[in-house]
């Protein structure tokens, strides 16, 4: 709660107390008979009137105390019994129901008696008038108080309901969350992991007899063997991560950065593909997430080499800053701006990884010809931003 929203009943108390301190002073200045006694009666008893939501009972005690001073010594009337019944009902509002009716039972008999001893035969009528529209007043603050009390527990329920509502909406879907995880681990693990282990062993079977026979191995089928393991292996982390009760956690040591991007270009270059890696910069110790974003952007921009520039060279370009890491792809292909490839799930995908961290993507043909992307990836965590 703000510190506005926890002073504001204190005010309005004070303002209140303050109200009826200033309206009782009058009195007791017009009443006939009254006194320093009755005046000191009448400011304890309203200045108490502050505290009537955090101390109800102190209130109510103070106040019925020193209203029934004046009361029965000056017998002003009605208004001696204001700061009563608002005490009356904090004390109620609060749940001292029981308290809160002694207190007013006392006060109205004490200021009953006192009137009608003093009182001639005329005015005894007049004085039970006065007495029984007091009750009224009294009885109208408790009911009042009641209702309050009722309406405030409703609210409290209410929200605790909408709480538990809330809490458990959020429980399900991090259940079901859960569950769409391990079926998607189980349909990667059925589905990929056994056709990936089949072609890393039939590769490895036949890199086998080509030496065994004295044959040169091909660097395809070398490549297709280092591939298919290191396919395998990413599959087994992907399928840790989605098996993990939290779906993986940031802390989590990546399963490729770019301290596998010697091999990673290595394995492209064994394809026949030429490609050149420049790094500048201070090399340093990457957050995980830019550190994987990074080498995953250099092997599809590797891989969209190979697919669609035919035998074109890739440069590959790391720059390591102080605030970002500036990750750089280019091709000497025959991609122009004049005929734009269409972006692939490849590049989608690209863009969104580089989006979740807050960077820039620029993935477009080159003016000299060729296609180029490069990447802009923020070193801290910041509100997701726009790739352009």
């Amino acid at each position: 709660m703000s510190s506005v929203h926890r002073w504001r009943p204190l005010a309005v108390d004070g303002a209140l107390a303050a109200v009826l301190a200033v309206v009782l002073a009058a009195t007791v200045a017009i009443t006939p008979g009254a006194g320093a006694l009755d005046l000191v009666a009448v400011l304890v008893g309203s200045l108490a009137l502050v505290a009537w939501r955090r101390a109800p009972l102190v209130a109510l005690l103070v106040s019925t105390v020193c209203m029934l001073i004046y009361a029965v010594h000056a017998q002003p009337g009605p208004p001696a019994a204001f700061p009563v019944m608002v005490s009356v009902f904090g004390a109620v509002q609060a749940g001292h129901r029981l308290l809160a009716a002694l207190a007013g039972a006392v006060f109205l008999g004490a200021s009953l008696s006192a009137n009608l001893a003093t009182a001639t035969s005329q005015d005894s009528l007049q004085v039970f008038q006065s007495t029984i529209l007091l009750i009224g007043w009294f009885v109208a603050s408790g009911v009042t108080a009641t209702v309050a009390r009722h309406r405030q527990a409703y609210l409290e329920q209410a929200e605790q309901r909408a709480a538990e509502a809330e809490r458990t909406r959020e429980e399900a879907a991090r259940r079901r969350a859960g569950e769409e995880r391990l079926r998607i681990a189980r349909e990667l693990h059925d589905s990929l992991t056994h056709s990936i282990s089949i072609i890393k062993v039939q590769a490895g079977v036949a890199v086998h007899l080509a030496r065994k026979r004295g044959e040169d191995v091909p660097a395809a089928l070398v490549a297709i063997q280092e591939a298919s393991g290191d396919a395998i292996r990413e599959l087994r982390a992907t399928l840790e991560v989605l098996r993990a009760p939290d779906g993986g956690s940031e802390d989590e040591p990546s399963a490729s950065g770019l301290d596998r991007l010697g091999d990673l270009v290595e394995r492209a270059r064994s394809t026949g593909q030429p490609a050149t890696v420049a790094i500048s910069g201070v090399r340093h110790e990457l957050p995980a997430e830019v550190d994987r974003a990074a080498y995953r952007i250099v092997q599809e921009a590797l891989t969209n080499v190979s697919r669609h520039a035919g035998g074109a060279t890739a440069s590959v370009r790391i720059d390591y800053g102080g605030d970002e890491l500036v990750v750089q792809v280019d091709d000497d292909g025959q991609a122009s701006p004049d005929a734009p490839p269409v972006p692939g799930v490849g590049l989608l995908g690209m863009r969104e990884r580089v989006t979740a961290l807050g960077g820039r993507l620029r993935a477009e043909p080159r003016p000299e010809g060729g296609f180029t992307v490069r990447a802009e990836l923020p070193l801290e965590r910041l509100p997701t931003g726009e790739a352009s």
